[in-house]
């Protein structure tokens, strides 16, 4: 048998499920939304069983985009927990029914407390939307589950709201890929944006070869280098680049005459140059732009290092 078949129809019944959502979007979501805004403390979110594993993603989500956040268990809030819960907290529930036990003894148990109370489920008309401050709707027309039992089409459509309402937040924040980077140091991201050119550059042995040395010679010098490339010097100033391309190109063009050729006579004037202050990102762009496999890196007017675009790939 075919199971792809099956595949595919789960696909298109969950994506469905998420298009039939748009209409239910309403002024309560934006609601919740200028709430999470003004809040001055955490967004607890919580929830029972699939939808427990729905708010631990969530949460998780929100925290890494600007909104303090952190799941609790419902069980583990029944027996103590529920003290990590502090006033001008935002409680949120998520339940498909909007009557799951667990949930509605939390609420009970906030009553009197500057918590603030937000629900999503399937039915508006639930016990915890109703004694909810704030509710979402999150309502889909049936499971994925060909027995109609399985929570599928709507624990998709839960995390898919999660995600609504934390994209909203990052929106409203002008959340940026530098303060993404900031909650994700050891991510490939982190490290593009908080990685400076200081920290990936060479600093020791510099192939450095005068404008006046044969390219017999540069090449050996250039070899002892590892790089690829000579920095041609004079009197402590930049003059210019020669690469293992530049003396292939000048061999080519001298012919036999190409012992006597010099290497200001094959070398890249005005070389690129950058900051080592400046971030893995710039350096990344400058190898698109221009084309080039490294960069000499200049503190005011003077080489300081060299970067290799293999080497800060690794």
């Amino acid at each position: 048998m075919d199971w792809k078949i099956e595949a595919e129809r789960c696909l298109r019944d969950e994506a469905q499920s998420l298009l039939d959502m748009i209409p239910q979007l309403d002024d309560r979501f934006n609601s919740v939304v200028e709430l999470i805004l003004r809040c001055t403390g955490h967004v607890v979110v919580t929830g029972v069983g699939k939808s427990g594993h729905v708010g631990a993603k969530m949460a998780a989500t929100l925290a890494s985009t600007g909104t303090p956040a952190f799941y609790l268990n419902p069980l583990d809030a029944l027996h103590g927990d529920l003290g990590m819960v502090m006033d001008g907290d935002i409680m949120f529930m998520l339940s498909n029914s909007g009557n799951t036990d667990e949930l509605l003894r939390i609420t009970a148990s906030l009553e009197g407390r500057d918590v603030t109370i937000v629900s999503m489920t399937s039915d508006e008309n639930s016990l915890l939307a109703q004694h909810s401050d704030y509710h979402i709707l999150c309502r889909v027309a049936r499971e994925a589950c060909p027995l109609n039992l399985a929570p599928t089409s709507s624990t998709t459509a839960a995390m898919a709201m999660g995600d609504a309402v934390a994209i909203a937040l990052m929106k409203a924040r002008d959340f940026k890929a530098k303060d993404f980077a900031q909650f994700h140091p050891a991510g490939s991201l982190g490290r593009k944006l908080l990685v400076k050119v200081r920290d990936v550059m060479y600093t020791d042995h510099f192939p450095i070869v005068p404008p006046t040395m044969l390219l017999s010679d540069a090449l050996m010098t250039i070899s002892s280098g590892k790089l690829g490339l000579g920095v041609v010097m004079a009197d402590d100033n930049i003059l210019g680049i020669i690469t293992d391309g530049d003396i292939r190109r000048a061999v080519e063009g001298a012919r036999a005459n190409f012992i006597n050729v010099t290497v200001s006579q094959a070398m890249t004037t005005n070389p690129k140059t950058i900051s080592p202050d400046a971030k893995l990102t710039t350096i990344q762009q400058m190898f698109r732009k221009h084309k080039i496999h490294s960069l000499l890196v200049v503190d005011h007017g003077h080489l300081v290092g060299i970067v290799d675009y293999f080497a800060i790939m690794n």
